[in-house]
């Protein structure tokens, strides 16, 4: 299908087949999509937890407005932000540029020195603020990635991302919980597959100048 069709294909799915599974093949690419996903400045304030424990699965349930998709998804995505953005992360970036790419030092300092004064004096509700804008990012080209790859998801904004961080222990990793994605195939009863889209016509959302 092209990308207009598997856009058109993709629905929220209310209601997984637990039986189905997504295959590594699959969940590689979208592990790599998350990652390759445009971030502000490149820094990629996100990390991605991938969960297939069903046990795990059914424990979040409760914390997810009981929404039956986390428990019976193939799998569930979990899209968190870094606690801390500050001068030592920005300047790991640009180690990282230095080493890709061979850029002289010389070259990357003024813009690395902008950052670093910028995140290290910015509100840290700024900087909060800042990387959850990145995760919808993340979230769009995943919906997109899985409309092309054939799998069934649900974005989801509906949990308590608190209970989430302290059953997942995401303290440790430095990390808090934004949104939640599983991932996995329709059920074949999921009456929802058959809706029709529901959109404003184009002439009403996109302005040609």
């Amino acid at each position: 299908m092209n990308v207009i069709t598997s856009l058109k294909w993709r629905y929220a799915t209310k209601k997984f087949d637990a039986m189905r599974i997504v295959s590594d093949a699959k969940i590689d690419i979208l592990t790599e999509a998350f990652n390759l996903t445009a971030t502000s400045y490149g820094l990629q304030p996100l990390k991605l937890v991938v969960i297939s424990d069903k046990k795990l699965q059914e424990q979040l349930l409760a914390a997810s407005m009981n929404q039956r998709q986390v428990a019976d998804a193939s799998h569930l995505l979990i899209i968190c932000i870094e606690n801390t953005v500050k001068a030592p992360y920005v300047t790991e970036y640009f180690e990282r540029v230095k080493e890709l790419r061979n850029t002289p030092d010389l070259i990357l300092k003024p813009f690395r020195e902008m950052l670093e004064n910028k995140f290290d004096k910015q509100p840290e509700t700024e900087t909060r603020a800042w990387a959850i804008k990145q995760a919808y990012l993340a979230l769009g080209n995943l919906l997109t990635v899985c409309a092309i790859e054939q799998i069934d998801c649900c974005p989801m904004e509906g949990f308590e991302p608190q209970k989430y961080d302290e059953l997942l222990k995401l303290k440790e990793y430095n990390l808090s919980s934004v949104l939640v994605m599983p991932v996995g195939y329709r059920a074949e009863d999921d009456m929802f597959a058959d809706f029709k889209k529901v959109r404003r016509p184009q002439e009403e959302t996109i302005i040609k100048l």
